[in-house]
């Protein structure tokens, strides 16, 4: 009788340790993430994207290969709105929703930004480019695990946009078009 209470004891704590697991709601691999500047007057920019791990892999030139177009992020397209007129890196960009794409190198990177909307991150078409805009290449104070895009800004109508991962930091610089 003992030995049957006891076996049925373990199932129990089993079955409620079963429940209980799947009941956690499991972390994404690539949570959301986003970032924003506001300038001074009230406008704003902000970039919506997915926020992929280094998790022990080669990111650059490798998970992230040297000359093709990268979706910026994971998972859905990196979204880019502004509702002020911009200029990014001395291009112009009408206020709007874009979609944001990179096109990495071991030396030079460009922005792109692409009026196509709304679509998986791996869908890019070249005919729906705005603009492609070269960004300030560096390397990263530290090693940076998740990938990371972040304003600072630089004045009422100024900023910088940054973009970190792994080893990698890009950067252009972002002001209001008067």
């Amino acid at each position: 009788m003992k030995k049957s209470l006891a076996v049925i004891a373990v199932f129990a704590l089993v079955a409620i340790a079963v429940y209980a697991y799947q009941g956690e709601e499991k972390k994404p691999l690539s949570p959301k993430g986003d970032a924003s500047l506001s300038f001074d007057n009230g406008k704003k920019v902000t970039v919506t994207y997915s926020r992929p791990s280094v998790r022990g892999r080669k990111i650059m030139g490798a998970l992230v290969p040297y000359g093709k177009v990268w979706r910026t992020g994971a998972n859905e397209a990196t979204t880019f709105f502004t509702d002020t007129n911009l200029v990014i890196g001395g291009t112009s960009v009408p206020a709007g929703n874009y979609t944001l794409y990179t096109l990495p190198d071991e030396k030079n990177w460009k922005l792109i930004l692409n009026k196509q909307t709304g679509q998986w991150g791996t869908e890019y078409d070249q005919a729906q480019d705005l603009a492609r805009i070269d960004l300030k290449m560096g390397k990263a104070s530290a090693p940076v695990e998740q990938f990371t895009i972040a304003f600072d800004k630089k004045g009422a109508d100024a900023g910088v946009m940054t973009l970190a991962w792994e080893n990698t930091k890009l950067s252009a610089d972002i002001r209001e078009q008067k």
